[in-house]
């Protein structure tokens, strides 16, 4: 876990240099908290150190009484044979809809944007103010490939190299 977070702030580090938010992909604009607070599990990723070796991973969003929201990111480390968690908190960017500045270790933020969103909220995409952020999130881990491909020529037309894309693995069972 100390691995995860050290790579989170370093990463977030390198993100907070700006303090205005510039997103890649402009954020949606219908957008309910409400409705996107709950489990999500990581679909496709862009590769990066914080989620090496990790697999199945998870992000879980609650609602706080300051309107933030915590986040719970959660992945089993393939080398390490053990869960890693951190714990974040996103505040949300004035005037902007569906866009957060995060952090796992303050105060360092990272820009996150809600980006594409399906009407059921069953899967949306996240990116930030890097074309080295992207992810494909879904209320499941049993995603359909259209859905990928999809989401994948959304990420294309915003700039990012679809070819370094990961498809992240969910198997059916871990400790």
């Amino acid at each position: 876990m100390k691995k995860l977070i050290i790579a989170l702030a370093t990463t977030f580090t390198l993100l907070a240099c700006s303090s205005e938010p510039t997103p890649v992909a402009p954020p949606v604009q219908q957008f309910s908290a409400e409705r996107y607070l709950g489990k999500w599990y990581e679909i496709l990723r862009m590769p990066h150190g914080f989620e090496q070796n990790l697999i199945a991973v998870t992000a879980e969003y609650r609602l706080n009484a300051d309107n933030t929201l915590e986040v719970t990111n959660r992945g089993w480390h393939t080398n390490d044979k053990e869960w890693q968690t951190a714990i974040g908190k996103a505040e949300p960017v004035e005037g902007m809809h569906a866009a957060y500045q995060v952090t796992f270790f303050w105060p360092f933020y990272g820009g996150y944007y809600v980006s594409w969103l399906d009407e059921d909220y069953q899967m949306a995409i996240v990116t930030s103010d890097s074309t080295e952020y992207f992810w494909l999130l879904a209320r499941s881990p049993d995603v359909e490939q259209s859905d990928i491909d999809y989401a994948l020529a959304k990420a294309n037309e915003w700039g990012f190299d679809i070819d370094r894309m990961i498809q992240v693995e969910h198997p059916a069972t871990l400790p």
